[in-house]
């Protein structure tokens, strides 16, 4: 987690907001860069430290449960913080979201189902002491741009990485979208249409303010 020194915007000291988005969707950029726009706390996905990370892309079937176990709890934990700390704050990659890996290793057979009921089952308990996020910024990159920026940054645990993989988990994402709407608002951004982030960053404040939910944010209006 990164503090950031910036006062909060006018009306955004309640704010929480979560970024969703497929592997390599520039969640962590964004994050950074709307948390100094607006003032936000910004709170990062566990990787550099995921100590299950390598092993899973490894062998995805036999450490994708302990894998998923272990994102859950840094993400319930990341997400206590925010409610203790009582900031505003920006989240990068959402505790809803580990259920859409879960549930896609499932389908694919690279998650044990008894493995998988225990997992839901953890969840749904943890759900108890969650508060929402004001709202999820859904970064709408398809799996073929995907994967040409997990090739381009190149990390090696990610390089075992498969198109096919992408695919099944944008698929989950386009479900979790339409179900986490009705009762989160969602700012669904084209990442092609925003290449700057600071641009980026401006259009999402606007839209929050202005309560443009559940819709595509549109593109960026430049002024003379």
């Amino acid at each position: 987690m990164t503090s950031n020194a910036t006062p909060p915007a006018a009306g955004l000291d309640n704010l929480f907001i979560g970024i969703a988005g497929l592997i390599g969707a520039g969640k962590s950029t964004l994050a950074t860069a709307v948390g100094k726009h607006m003032g936000l706390d910004v709170y990062y996905e566990p990787v550099e430290d995921n100590e299950y990370l390598a092993d899973f892309y490894r062998d995805t079937a036999r450490y994708s449960f302990a894998t998923q176990i272990y994102l859950l709890n840094r993400r319930f934990q990341q997400h206590q913080e925010i409610i203790w700390r009582g900031r505003p704050a920006i989240q990068d990659r959402t505790i809803y979201e580990d259920a859409i890996f879960a549930k896609m290793l499932s389908e694919t057979g690279l998650m044990e189902p008894r493995d998988y009921r225990t997992y839901l089952g953890l969840f749904r308990h943890m759900s108890h002491f969650m508060c929402r996020p004001s709202c999820i910024i859904y970064l709408d990159v398809k799996p073929e741009r995907s994967m040409e920026r997990i090739k381009a940054r190149a990390r090696g645990v990610e390089q075992a990485i498969r198109l096919s993989y992408l695919e099944a988990l944008y698929a989950e994402y386009e479900r979790f979208v339409a179900d986490i709407s009705k009762r989160i608002p969602v700012i669904r951004v084209d990442w092609d249409q925003f290449r700057d982030v600071d641009e980026m960053a401006t259009v999402i404040q606007r839209e929050y303010m202005q309560a443009n939910f559940l819709r595509q944010a549109p593109p960026w209006e430049r002024t003379a």
